[in-house]
């Protein structure tokens, strides 16, 4: 794991946001119902991103998934965010929706290169979200994954999918993805494909079970062990408690965590995603 430095302060106390492999965070920071269990109450909303980027370290920015936003925009957001806080983007649903995916080399450079060098180092996966109508097609996901850059002025780019059709859990796109070290998205949920097979550099993982009758969402019991899969998956190893397609990895090199809590009870995620975060220390 890196070492980590002092966080920085300002007045809504200690960031969150420090030098380390793991990061933790929830699915954007408007949700009306944080306003009464998350956000200080008088905290007017176009300070709640600030608010926010200093108790979790990532966000998943959903926005961009209905319509790719103006440089201006990714610069303010990250403008706002405390060094070392990353942001993962959703890829326009139009660029996932081509016919082709093979074919839909314009959507994707228009959205990596229509401003998300804005926000620098701030920068962290790019979600490409796979509909759950989409089967998996061997030669249009090789495409596809051809299509997505390595790189953004000089910045290596993380590229994750998350597919939602069960064909995908088969040894042939595991061998895909990991042929083009695009990283596979781990979805925690009973309604969407869940396996954990590492395809990529780094990890990224959606954790969908939040329990309204949970303060943190989740048990501690349960935040414990995701805690200790995080740093499994953090120190280069592959949690065989965690359902796959193919066979567990060997023990690898050390990688980026990216976790969010997404969706379920919605209004407790933040809660769990700090719970988590103490967690790691």
């Amino acid at each position: 794991m890196a070492t980590r430095s002092h966080a920085n302060k300002d007045l809504f106390g200690t960031s969150k946001a420090t030098p380390s492999t793991i990061r933790v965070g929830i699915g954007g920071w408007t949700f009306e119902p944080w306003r009464k269990n998350f956000y200080p109450e008088g905290l007017v909303q176009r300070r709640e991103l600030e608010y926010a980027s200093r108790h979790v370290t990532a966000i998943e920015i959903n926005g961009t998934f209905y319509g790719a936003q103006k440089p201006a925009t990714y610069k303010k957001w990250a403008g706002e965010t405390p060094e070392h806080f990353m942001f993962s983007l959703k890829a326009p649903r139009y660029v996932m929706a081509s016919k082709s995916l093979g074919d839909a080399g314009r959507g994707v450079e228009g959205f990596v290169f229509g401003g998300l060098a804005e926000m620098g180092d701030r920068l962290g996966p790019i979600l490409w979200q796979v509909p759950p109508t989409r089967r998996f097609d061997a030669d249009d996901i090789a495409r596809f994954m051809d299509l997505l850059p390595p790189e953004l002025e000089g910045r290596p780019l993380r590229h994750v999918l998350e597919t939602r059709h069960e064909s995908f859990m088969c040894e042939a796109y595991i061998a895909l993805a990991r042929k083009h070290r695009v990283a596979t998205v781990f979805t925690d949920s009973p309604e969407y494909p869940s396996y954990a097979d590492i395809t990529g550099d780094f990890v990224d993982a959606r954790l969908m079970r939040s329990r309204s009758g949970q303060k943190h969402g989740y048990p501690a019991a349960e935040l414990n062990v995701w805690a200790k899969r995080a740093r499994e998956w953090a120190d280069g190893g592959d949690p065989a408690d965690l359902p796959h397609v193919a066979a567990p990895l060997p023990n690898g090199k050390p990688r980026e965590v990216f976790i969010y809590f997404i969706s379920a009870a919605k209004e407790h995620n933040p809660a769990a995603a700090m719970a988590l975060i103490d967690r790691l220390g």
